[in-house]
């Protein structure tokens, strides 16, 4: 050995890579295809901000939880990929739990990302520390708390994966803050592969149930369909259409379901539901539960064969018998019904001609005798000559969001979304509070269209501070607070149940100007007193590029008639 070779240093070891939980965490969001999420900041989850900043997820920080977690909902309904928001530990979590919840209802798949406190810190009483898990569990379809650094990247995975586990949902995880904070060698992080931890969820449903629905369908003299959420959840709006068309069966539309069928179709129909479910002879339900909205299940006529079409085995069947039930995709399996009815020498499409005449006529009766009401001119407004100027001013890029109570239920009979995917509520749970996030998911993702709200003024008044994220973030939409000082739906049903004297207690509102609210922060506002303003004052709004409100003064003393016939007041 020379004297140079005894002498020589040993070569360096290369340094390891470290990468902290936060940074696991975007990029696991990356992987997912996650490119915006709503947060309201924390000490507790900072870092996660850190790392979206490195793989260009977009972040927007609202004023409350309870809106990051709706527009991590909205977001998902719009785009058909998975929401997420990111709360701190302790209140920022329990404000998120109604976003969430209403999620679970309206089978929308988000991850909620919640900050907890240190593991070092377990059952110490460190710093906003409650038992996420514990509470989110009920509400979610994962949730769970992530042990270990190493793990971050791969326990989102799981809980992005468990959202689309038969119907949508939310899922939800906790992150300990030291557990986020932490640095591990990058090479002992699993970091999912895009598109290489989840499998297709589409399932075609039994082919047996396929052909004996294609039997029903093609002898069937009067047969009706109701489209539900899973139509839009599942992108099946051309397969329905196709259904509906080629054996000639009238359908009506719910939930986000609506638009599938524009205006003016010749199979679209909405005025006539009850009479259909009345006298059809084959009714066939999809995406769509036997909850409240449908009398459980009540409202079908008994004689008629039920078929029944949804993603979760758990919803068929549930609260009714049905004479067939599938599992499955909607859209796989209407187009399944359509190919296994189209080999038949005749499908029975002629057949039903007369079945939608008479369906027409029902609704032509129904519209007429409303249309007075929507070209009142009557001051206070009529709530229905409003929803009828909105309906009138929508346009095919026009997305509406209907977020309040008694107003809201007036919209529902008139306004008529003109492309599918253009139609948000809030879904069975019924949470006021969804529009401004919903306003701003919608905008955000869907930057080419026109965002149109309709709220009640107490609806509003829920989430309305968030109209300043819109400004900031310059999201431009046109909002209208139809404003009755009440919250109307619970005010009638007092009055029905313990007097005129007693229907004022705890429901009404003081009269607020919500434009000024609107100027105030930096947004477009009108006051709107006279129906014939309402159509030029939402054309300014349309014109001033900013988030606006209109508050449009409307009839105190009138109901909807889904108001006044909601079971819970009988």
């Amino acid at each position: 050995m020379t004297q140079d070779m005894a002498t020589s240093p040993e070569p360096e070891p290369q340094a390891t890579e470290l990468i902290s939980g936060g940074h696991l965490v975007a990029k696991a969001l990356k992987a997912e295809g996650v490119d915006v999420i709503y947060t309201l900041c924390g000490g507790h989850i900072i870092d996660i901000y850190d790392g979206c900043v490195d793989e260009g997820i977009k972040v927007i920080d609202v004023r409350h939880e309870q809106v990051a977690a709706h527009a991590a909902d909205g977001h998902a309904r719009i785009t058909g990929t998975t929401g997420c928001a990111v709360v701190t530990a302790g209140p920022g979590t329990t404000d998120a739990v109604t976003g969430v919840a209403n999620a679970l209802r309206a089978e929308s798949p988000m991850l909620l990302i919640g900050g907890q406190g240190a593991l070092s810190q377990h059952k110490m009483g460190s710093l906003q520390d409650l038992p996420h898990v514990d509470m989110m569990a009920p509400i979610t379809k994962f949730a769970a708390t992530v042990p270990h650094t190493e793990r971050v990247a791969d326990l989102v995975s799981m809980a992005f994966r468990e959202c689309y586990n038969g119907a949508p949902g939310p899922s939800f995880l906790e992150i300990p803050r030291d557990v986020l904070d932490a640095k591990v060698p990058r090479d002992r992080a699993r970091v999912p592969r895009p598109g290489g931890y989840r499998a297709s969820t589409r399932r075609q449903g039994d082919p047996a149930a396929i052909e004996r629905l294609a039997d029903l369908l093609v002898n069937a003299e009067k047969p009706c369909i109701l489209l539900g959420n899973q139509i839009w959840t599942t992108r099946a709006t051309d397969a329905a259409t196709e259904l509906v068309r080629t054996l000639n069966v009238p359908a009506y539309m719910n939930g986000a379901g609506r638009g599938t069928l524009p205006p003016g179709d010749p199979h679209h129909y909405q005025l006539s539901r009850r009479y259909a479910f009345n006298n059809a002879d084959v009714i066939v339900i999809v995406g769509t539960p036997f909850d409240f909205r449908m009398g459980y299940g009540r409202r079908l006529s008994p004689e008629a064969t039920v078929v029944q079409i949804d993603l979760d085995y758990r919803t068929v069947g549930k609260n009714r018998d049905v004479d067939l039930g599938i599992v499955g995709d909607p859209g796989l399996i209407l187009s399944a019904v359509t190919q296994a009815a189209s080999g038949r020498s005749d499908n029975g499409a002629s057949g039903r001609k007369a079945w939608l005449e008479e369906l027409r006529a029902e609704e032509t009766k129904a519209y007429e005798k409303r249309l007075p009401l929507q070209h009142s001119g009557a001051s206070p407004i009529h709530p229905y000559r409003l929803v009828h100027e909105i309906n009138e001013f929508l346009t095919e890029d026009s997305i509406y969001i209907g977020d309040g109570g008694d107003i809201v239920t007036f919209s529902g009979q008139v306004v008529q979304p003109k492309s599918p995917g253009h139609w948000m509520d809030p879904g069975p749970l019924g949470t006021l509070g969804v529009g401004i996030p919903f306003v701003m998911a919608a905008k955000q993702a869907r930057p080419d269209k026109e965002v149109v709200a309709l709220f009640g003024d107490g609806a509003f008044s829920l989430t309305g501070w968030d109209f300043e994220t819109l400004v900031r973030f310059d999201l431009p939409f046109v909002g209208i607070v139809g404003n009755n000082s009440s919250m109307n739906q619970i005010r009638y049903g007092q009055g029905a149940k313990y007097g005129k004297d007693r229907e004022r207690v705890g429901n009404t509102l003081g009269d607020v100007p919500y434009s000024e609210f609107a100027r105030m922060l930096g947004g477009h506002g009108e006051e709107v007193r006279e129906p014939g303003q309402i159509r030029p004052a939402l054309e300014r709004a349309r014109e001033s590029g900013k988030p606006s409100l209109i508050n449009v003064w409307i009839d105190t003393d009138v109901y909807a008639p889904g108001t006044m016939n909601q079971t819970m007041y009988k």
